[in-house]
């Protein structure tokens, strides 16, 4: 875990000098993933670290005194971005339901912390670990968004580990994860699967077949450990929000 560490404080420190950049800029949730990225952050940065905090009316109030318990326990730089008067504007849209709120929420605390980047002449810091990027499970140009991630390679289940290495406060570490976007979401009820598992048939589908792009279905693993839907349910998520991560497609005459 100490290896681990410091190279991601590395790869922090490394990223952000080569792009000429000293200071950094990051959401900060009160979730897992985010308190772990806030905890190297401040590490590698000090001072030179800035957690936002973009809260909505239907954020959980859990969340959001989590989110300041992280604050405190790193003494971090931070400031608090209420959405409620964005969300008046999106509730005013035609026919809106959940999953386009979330997504314009998502994609206005990203345009957020790229604003307060710009003024601070800082680098926006990734919050989403691998299993979320693998499925796609995130909004494009919202919380997917980043200049340079430290998490995004690993994956969820393996950050509970980490983040007990890291004193990462317990009640942090045992709640549900979720994305805070509406009230009573969660991730796992909304993949329909635990982060556990995926993971588990994550990690076996890359060691037997490392295209990410041509996951193929295995018949010795649906035999083995897990029923043809679920296989069939994670693999059709990863081939239809593989667009989420591929750079733009420019023509070229």
């Amino acid at each position: 875990m100490k290896k681990l560490k410091e190279k991601m404080i590395d790869f922090l420190c490394d990223e952000t000098h080569k792009r000429g950049f000293h200071n950094v800029v990051f959401g900060l949730s009160g979730g897992l993933d985010s308190a772990v990225v806030a905890t190297l952050c401040k590490e590698a940065f000090g001072v030179n670290a800035i957690a936002v905090l973009m809260p909505t009316s239907k954020s959980s109030p859990q969340h959001y005194q989590d989110a300041l318990k992280i604050i405190e326990i790193l003494s971090l730089k931070y400031e608090i971005i209420n959405l409620e008067k964005f969300e008046e504007i999106f509730s005013s849209f035609k026919e809106m339901d959940s999953l386009r709120f979330g997504n314009l929420c998502a994609r206005t605390r990203m345009m957020l912390l790229y604003d307060i980047a710009s003024r601070e002449k800082a680098l926006v810091i990734g919050t989403s670990n691998k299993s979320e990027r693998m499925l796609g499970y995130g909004t494009i140009y919202g919380d997917l968004a980043c200049a340079i991630n430290p998490i995004g390679e690993i994956y969820k289940s393996d950050l509970y580990e980490f983040a007990k290495y890291l004193g990462i406060p317990r009640e942090i570490i045992q709640k549900k994860p979720s994305a805070d976007l509406y009230e009573g979401q969660n991730d796992e009820d909304e993949l329909g699967y635990s982060y556990e598992k995926i993971d588990r048939f994550l990690k076996k589908i890359l060691k037997n077949n490392g295209d990410i792009d041509n996951l193929l279905l295995d018949s010795a693993i649906i035999e083995s450990e897990y029923s043809k839907d679920f296989i069939q349910s994670i693999l059709e998520r990863i081939q239809r929000n593989r667009f989420k991560l591929g750079v733009p497609k420019v023509f070229n005459p």
